[in-house]
């Protein structure tokens, strides 16, 4: 297993530190650096911007939003990345949610995944050099009729393939995962509940003759450093309360679902009531300290370790990491933590 970096939204308060933390990852000898997007900073200027500051570690969206582009500047995008950061670049790529798709970019969020489906394959064709032709349910390459014509990207990326992941949470987007894509990001995946999203990723990659050797099941996971998990905990559930209260309405939260299929269901309503009537104190005081546990790496290293040998074995091939601590050289300590904690466990590849 390899570890990695999630420093998550842009503008989210620790603006001056997401330098000093990639950097950090990429003196630590991390596998990658992910950023993500909702509707503040878009994420591939501040990859650019990272690609300039660092010089081994991989640079990652996760993710860009399907929304947000049309399939070929998505593929301009992936192959600027790749050739600014020298072949460093990863393409994560998922549909974000029905508020945020049809309140910010005016898309309609309905069939997901035949979108998925057809986007994944005009970004494939384009990075793999070819003339773009795709008459689709939601894409028509070139408009049927008119003066356009089948182009090819005119700069090609600095390698022969990007590594494409597909950021899933239900059923059918993770069999897709596991059918047209290198990789899958996850989130809030324990060793208790993962088997569940890895089976159906599993049946995807069967589609196809493929098994889950080679693709990689890449999840974020909080980290809070301390000698009392309990306490380190706290520090995780600002992070916790975000996803599972704010990301999505009160009828549509693919965060809440998702813990409630863990087994938390009582308590995800909890969590998004309070937070959808701002006594954010509330939601978090109202995530029960066991799902912190499971989906977050808690306490001292030898802790730490123990949780990363359970991930390992339970099917997690790149763990992100996201530090939680409100002071930077914490979040900092954190990282340098969690790479002696890996060795400690003997997962590490």
């Amino acid at each position: 297993m390899k570890i990695g970096l999630n420093i998550g939204y842009w503008g989210a308060g620790n603006d001056a530190t997401n330098l000093e933390l990639a950097q950090e990852a990429d003196r630590l000898g991390f596998s990658v650096v992910w950023v993500a997007e909702a509707y503040g900073s878009d994420a591939a200027t501040v990859l650019g911007w990272l690609a300039a500051r660092t010089e081994r570690v991989d640079l990652g969206s996760a993710i860009l939003q399907i929304p947000a582009r049309r399939p070929t500047m998505t593929a301009m995008t992936a192959a600027t990345l790749d050739n600014l950061s020298g072949g460093r670049f990863r393409l994560g790529l998922g549909v974000s949610g029905p508020q945020v798709s049809e309140g910010w970019y005016g898309v309609p969020f309905g069939k997901p995944v035949e979108r998925t489906r057809e986007y994944v394959d005009i970004v494939g064709k384009a990075l793999r050099y070819e003339r773009v032709r795709h008459q689709g349910t939601h894409f028509r390459l070139p408009l049927p009729g008119g003066p356009g014509k089948a182009l090819p990207l005119a700069v090609p990326p600095a390698r022969e393939h990007i590594p494409l992941y597909l950021a899933a949470l239900g059923p059918r987007n993770l069999e897709l995962a596991g059918e047209i894509a290198d990789g899958w990001l996850g989130l809030f995946f324990s060793p208790e509940h993962g088997h569940e999203s890895l089976d159906r990723i599993r049946a995807g990659r069967e589609k196809t003759g493929a098994t889950l050797d080679g693709f990689d099941v890449a999840t974020t996971a909080p980290i809070a450093v301390g000698d009392d998990w309990r306490h380190a905990a706290d520090h995780a559930r600002p992070y916790v309360a975000g996803f599972v209260g704010g990301a999505g309405s009160r009828k549509n939260n693919f965060y809440r679902d998702l813990m409630a299929r863990m087994g938390y269901e009582a308590a995800a309503d909890k969590i998004r009531d309070r937070y959808l009537t701002m006594d954010y104190a509330g939601a978090m005081a109202a995530i029960p300290a066991e799902f912190l546990d499971q989906t977050s790496l808690l306490g001292p290293k030898e802790r730490i370790a123990d949780r990363m040998k359970a991930l390992a074995e339970s099917g997690v091939t790149t763990l992100a990491l996201s530090p939680t601590h409100p002071d930077p050289e914490a979040s900092k300590n954190a990282l340098r933590v969690a790479a002696e904690a890996l060795d400690a466990s003997g997962v590490g590849d």
